[in-house]
């Protein structure tokens, strides 16, 4: 495999295990009004979020790059203070402990990822679902102690569960848990709106050829000089550790996964999943990915974890309904695996470039 192409077939995480895969939006493009002889291929990772954070990028000069780099980071990690559901004094968990009672007024960034958190539990009929989080702890604390949570403290928990039960101002920018008990959990859409940020960041610093990864959801910008777009090396469901047999190619554009590869439990003979399903508080079963292609990384990386617990057909008539978005889901039936997909581009061929 070519030398440069594992930086993209990213290990995949919380919401984005399993499958990783890009699309091509075709029209060449560069990163600068600069030729692209001035480019030099820069690379930076930091841990955020609980996960690796990568960003690749070109830019004229190392102290361009690094400055740039440096403050992506930094827009990382202040989003991570404010929508960390493990951070007892986050703004997410602040506001969460005023469930029941009057509005809350928060950040600009928590009530825009809350927007789009609403957005897309609407349109998926509640499968993405940010209220999602007192159930989330119980599959947690299983997935520790290998034991299934207990029936009545699920069913508890399920009790506060629902996204209608969140209401949201935007002219006073306040947010309102109607009910006491009720816990939000962002991680189904928190790193996508951080991979879209730190891009953004890199944009106001005059670098637009840029990728942003955070575990599985990536945002990239303008392509590498000369090329068509970034290369992703996409992963097999039943062996995510090889090589990649197929690429695609994605540029201004993002990609999120979802999937059980890295992070389920074995009870009883049975595979849970971490994902859960809002409307029934229990984790999926099984063996699948979803990975799904949109113009942001905040929207696919909702739309993915929506996409996982659908299932392949009523998950393709929701992405069918999407303009500008696709998907490619891969699930392991009795005997073989089975592929969907909604509106997948055509693989691309492995690079034979070297973009260092």
């Amino acid at each position: 495999m070519n030398s440069n192409v594992w930086q993209f077939v990213l290990k995949p995480w919380r919401a984005a295990t399993g499958l990783l895969a890009a699309a091509s939006l075709m029209a060449v493009a560069f990163c600068n009004p600069a030729t692209p002889s001035t480019q030099t291929r820069f690379e930076f990772s930091e841990p955020h979020m609980g996960t690796l954070f990568r960003i690749v990028l070109y830019a004229p000069a190392a102290g361009t790059a690094a400055q740039a780099s440096r403050a992506a980071f930094d827009r990382v990690a202040a989003l991570d203070d404010i929508m960390s559901d493990y951070r007892a004094d986050s703004e997410l968990m602040r506001m969460c402990r005023q469930a029941g009672g009057p509005p809350v007024k928060v950040s600009g960034d928590l009530f825009r990822v809350l927007v789009a958190a609403q957005n897309i539990a609407g349109r998926s009929n509640g499968a993405f679902d940010a209220t999602v989080g007192p159930v989330v702890r119980l599959w947690r604390a299983a997935r520790r102690s290998h034991h299934l949570p207990d029936p009545q403290r699920l069913a508890e928990a399920e009790s506060h569960v629902g996204f209608q039960r969140i209401r949201l101002d935007p002219e006073t920018q306040t947010v309102q848990l109607l009910e006491r008990g009720m816990l939000l959990d962002l991680g189904g859409i928190a790193k996508g709106y951080a991979a879209d940020a730190a891009l953004a960041v890199l944009r106001q610093g005059g670098i637009n050829c840029a990728l942003v990864a955070g575990g599985g959801d990536i945002a990239v910008g303008d392509p590498p000089p000369g090329k068509e777009g970034w290369s992703i090396g996409i992963a097999s469901l039943d062996s995510p550790s090889s090589a990649p047999q197929r690429f695609v190619l994605l540029h201004d554009a993002a990609i999120s996964t979802s999937g059980d590869a890295e992070q389920h439990v074995e009870i009883a003979g049975v595979r849970y999943s971490h994902i859960v399903d809002p409307k029934t508080g229990q984790a999926l079963t099984g063996r699948r990915s979803a990975t799904v292609i949109a113009p942001d990384c905040t929207t696919s990386d909702a739309l993915a974890t929506a996409v996982c617990v659908l299932g392949p057909h009523r998950g393709v008539a929701l992405i069918d309904s999407l303009p500008g978005t696709s998907m490619l889901m891969v699930i392991e039936g009795p005997s073989s695996i089975e592929t969907y997909e909604s509106k997948f581009p055509a693989p691309a061929r492995e690079p034979n470039y070297d973009a260092r």
